[in-house]
């Protein structure tokens, strides 16, 4: 599991808010498929009964009298690089399987069920012993990227949630086709929050995600400040890129919101690390000066072509929460 905790702060490929489905499963009985790829770790509510049994927030099979095994195929919502795999049985404590594995294999968006039931998978997690009410973690070593991934489970149970962390490889070559600029910050993309000072309400990785915020927690919105200084986010782009227009997204937040932004960034040509990007020897460059904000409004700001850039520091001042960043631009 120790190998497991470097890979938390990736990318969840199979999540439900970036475009995950469950395709198919063997059995689903007791509990959808469905829910393998909802947020959180699943809860439990004593006295919730359906017409097939006990409510469960998760996938359950029922109990298999005949050989085999049950199994789910899920379709990733962004392709990429699997580094590691939780198979979580929160509250599945004396219906949870035995052991699982989990598979992949790379093919296209519009393949049939039966295409990939006969795909070339590839066995990233050989079958191992899981425990009931538990995180199950397990890293992965493959530079392959795939599409889909096949839990099995033996012989059959429950999973409460299913969590694949890698690194995101969209489609360059096509993207690069394109005539409007590109979010190059999107998690579509391969946009990251790396690190920032202060996430005490709502988490980092919220500012990149698609789509609008659903409320205020679907943002990032630090604590209130009571000493010097502002609050700072570092991002990578999912792309090398120029940048010729940011959107700040304030939305939901109206008593919270920033009083202002500034963003800077800077190009490396090779990985660094968080240590090294927060060290103090980074040369920032501006992208944009300090700018005022207002509350529950969408600012867009229009930056010319600047870069070309790998990384971004967004400060606001002095804190507070922003529901999305946006950073349109092309690839270099």
């Amino acid at each position: 599991m120790s190998e497991f905790t470097d890979l938390v702060d990736l990318v969840d490929l199979v999540a439900e808010r970036v475009g995950g489905k469950a395709l198919e499963a063997s059995d689903e009985f007791f509990a959808e498929k469905e829910n393998l790829l909802k947020p959180g770790r699943g809860v439990f509510i004593a006295d919730k009964y359906t017409d097939r049994g006990k409510w469960m927030d998760g996938w359950e099979s029922r109990r298999k009298r005949t050989p085999g095994y049950d199994w789910c195929i899920v379709q990733l919502g962004l392709p990429g690089q699997i580094r590691g795999v939780d198979i979580d049985t929160n509250f599945f404590t004396g219906n949870h399987p035995e052991s699982a594995s989990l598979e992949a294999c790379e093919a296209a968006p519009s393949a049939t069920a039966e295409e990939l039931r006969n795909a070339s998978w590839v066995e990233l997690v050989p079958r191992a012993q899981l425990k009931g009410g538990s995180q199950n973690l397990f890293a992965v070593s493959s530079d392959r990227r795939f599409t889909h991934v096949r839990l099995n489970i033996f012989p059959d149970g429950g999973v409460a949630r299913l969590r694949v962390r890698g690194v995101v490889l969209p489609d360059w070559a096509a993207l690069k086709k394109k005539d409007e600029p590109i979010d190059l910050l999107a998690v579509e993309h391969g946009g990251r929050a790396l690190i920032t000072n202060d996430m005490y309400f709502s988490h980092k990785d919220n500012l990149t995600m698609p789509g609008p915020s659903a409320n205020m927690g679907d943002g990032w919105e630090t604590r209130r400040k009571r000493g010097p200084g502002n609050d700072w986010m570092i991002l990578s782009l999912g792309h090398l890129g120029t940048l010729s227009r940011i959107e700040v997204d304030t939305s939901h937040f109206k008593g919270n919101y920033p009083d202002r932004c500034s963003l800077e960034g800077a190009r490396f040509d090779k990985e660094v690390s968080n240590d090294f990007l927060t060290g103090g020897s980074v040369r920032w460059q501006e992208i944009l000066p300090q700018t005022k904000l207002e509350a529950n409004r969408r600012h867009s700001f229009e930056l010319g072509d600047k870069g070309p850039f790998t990384h971004v520091r967004f400060n606001i001042f002095p804190d507070g929460g922003v529901a999305r960043l946006r950073l349109f631009g092309q690839p270099a």
